[in-house]
């Protein structure tokens, strides 16, 4: 490989957010207080090294509460589920922890509110995604799920005056306000948040990239191929003219990305921690000599509080 050296630029913020970080800690809270096994239903976060992490501690993944024997510690994943989850669960006698972020909480609730007041709601979101899955089966009315301009001159509401709209958190903020664009010219009277419901922490990370992009030749993106936000960061990287790469460690690398390049950002997803993106830049240590900048960027401080009833127990160490 090249000796020439290689500067690595860290975007400012990356990383665990604040969902991810609550959804997290309440697992390993839940571990310390009620003892192994605890069960979470679907992965916790979208990432491997996390939910090993959490299963070499005692907690269990499972798709269904089918899955979980009766009474037992269950938790929900930062992505939120569906009524019917909830009602299956206490059909269980489950003791249910509600790790959703409360964002995605919030959408939930938007979404519901118009359902009351007799509107169909529109989705704007990624089918199968469990986010939108969770999200489509908290609302009581009709639902409409929208992915792309294209799918907006297909929608047939009951109602084109009674009609709005909710998004799903970790979308592209500006893919997410030409949809909207779209609805609103198809659809004058519909009402919606605007682009706010897309996280703070996703929009931050979005804009981090994007003057990340100015300054590198080429941007890794660490996070897992199921997480849609780490797809968005990738994707603006690649829009915006980077080669960009979304790996999952660092033995995904492949050493030819870089020859010929003497900048490289780095940013990660939501749900992927800082030890990943430590161990791609020791990996390229190992192949060029590397000088580590960082963006200026924003500084988060956003906290969510835990449930009640784990508030007061210490995590593991």
């Amino acid at each position: 490989m090249s000796g020439l050296p290689l500067k690595v630029v860290l975007a400012q913020p990356r990383g665990f957010c604040a969902g991810v970080e609550r959804a997290i800690d309440i697992v390993e809270r839940a571990l310390v207080k009620y003892g192994p096994p605890v069960y979470v239903r679907h992965e916790i976060v979208h990432n491997q090294r996390v939910v090993e992490t959490l299963r070499a501690r005692g907690a269990v993944f499972v798709e269904e509460v089918e899955e979980v024997p009766s009474g037992a510690v269950t938790i929900f994943s930062a992505h939120g589920v569906a009524q019917r989850v909830v009602d299956d669960a206490q059909g269980r006698t489950l003791h249910v922890i509600d790790a959703t972020c409360p964002l995605v909480a919030k959408v939930h609730k938007e979404g519901q509110r118009y359902a009351r007041k007799d509107y169909d709601v529109v989705l704007i979101g990624h089918h199968g995604h469990p986010e939108v899955e969770g999200t489509m089966g908290r609302i009581s009315g009709p639902v409409h799920l929208v992915s792309s301009v294209k799918d907006v001159a297909t929608l047939e509401p009951s109602d084109p005056e009674r009609l709005a709209y909710v998004t799903q958190t970790t979308l592209s903020v500006d893919d997410t306000r030409e949809i909207i664009e779209a609805l609103k010219v198809r659809f004058p009277a519909i009402a919606g948040p605007s682009t706010k419901d897309i996280c703070y922490a996703t929009q931050n990370r979005q804009t981090a990239v994007r003057e990340l992009a100015q300054q590198v030749d080429m941007i890794l993106v660490v996070g897992a191929a199921n997480s849609s936000n780490s797809n968005r960061l990738r994707e603006i990287g690649a829009d915006l003219g980077k080669p960009s790469y979304l790996i999952a460690d660092a033995d995904a690398l492949d050493p030819a990305w870089f020859d010929g390049k003497a900048t490289v950002g780095i940013t990660a997803g939501a749900s992927a921690p800082e030890d990943l993106v430590q161990e791609v830049i020791d990996r390229l240590r190992t192949w060029r000599t590397v000088e580590v900048g960082r963006l200026a960027g924003v500084q988060e401080n956003v906290h969510f509080r835990l449930p009640s009833e784990l508030r007061e127990v210490s995590p593991a160490a």
